[in-house]
């Protein structure tokens, strides 16, 4: 089945290319021009994932993240930014962005981002017979369902945040560097730095609460996710 994704951009010709390179893969597309109406085209359409321009009439794009964010945690999150930033990027990490892109950008390296967030979700199925559930610490991992548990209580995660965390829990006890999860979770050339990472762990930590501990930081390398903390 076609994965639908929302494209929210004022720029009326930026929103044409970037929909029609969506077309061309065989995406469904739906399109919102300000932030009211992408909450609701959210609203009334299942949507895979969303292309996200922060500056936006009427509601910017941090706003229609957070609220996003207050009722699903599974759809992704590509955040379009006009200036470089580092401390906008790292807010809309914080609000449950799965990425970013800053502008201008080449539609193409657009699109293999929106190719790899989409095909992430699907990477685990071919090893699920053998590995359907990572458990430790009182935490469940479900990769075919994507939904986790702490102490029995589900636990909302972005995408991101379901990434990394399934990447620690398959290597528990291991060293994992930041380069790594760069590398795993994002595929490619990544422009930001350590505090991104550090802002997604740092979420991924407040969600699993008391059982954040299971997530240990190795100072200057990296870290690790130990099962019996």
């Amino acid at each position: 089945m076609a994965k639908t994704v929302l494209i929210v951009e004022d720029e009326d010709i930026l929103r044409e290319i970037v929909k029609d390179y969506l077309l061309n893969e065989g995406y469904n597309v739906i399109e919102a021009a300000d932030g009211n109406e992408a909450l609701v085209m959210f609203e009334e359409h299942p949507v895979d994932l969303i292309i996200l321009d922060i500056m936006l009439p009427k509601l910017d794009g941090w706003s229609v993240c957070r609220r996003i964010r207050k009722t699903s945690s599974d759809v992704a999150v590509i955040m379009l930014t006009a200036r470089a930033d580092e401390d906008d990027t790292l807010l809309g990490f914080e609000l449950g962005a799965d990425d970013y892109v800053t502008k201008p950008y080449s539609p193409p390296i657009l699109l293999a981002r929106v190719k790899r967030l989409l095909e992430s979700r699907n990477s685990a199925k071919g090893t699920l017979a053998e590995e359907e559930r990572l458990t430790g610490n009182g935490i469940c991992l479900d990769l075919a369902s994507r939904t986790v548990s702490a102490e029995g209580e589900t636990i909302h995660l972005t995408h991101t945040e379901f990434e990394i965390l399934a990447y620690l829990m398959r290597n528990a006890g291991m060293i994992i560097t930041r380069e790594q999860l760069i590398t795993k979770i994002w595929g490619y050339e990544f422009a930001g730095d350590d505090r991104t990472i550090n802002s997604h762990i740092r979420n991924l930590r407040h969600k699993l609460g008391n059982r954040a501990k299971a997530i240990v930081t190795v100072i200057r390398v990296g870290y690790k996710f130990e099962g019996d903390v």
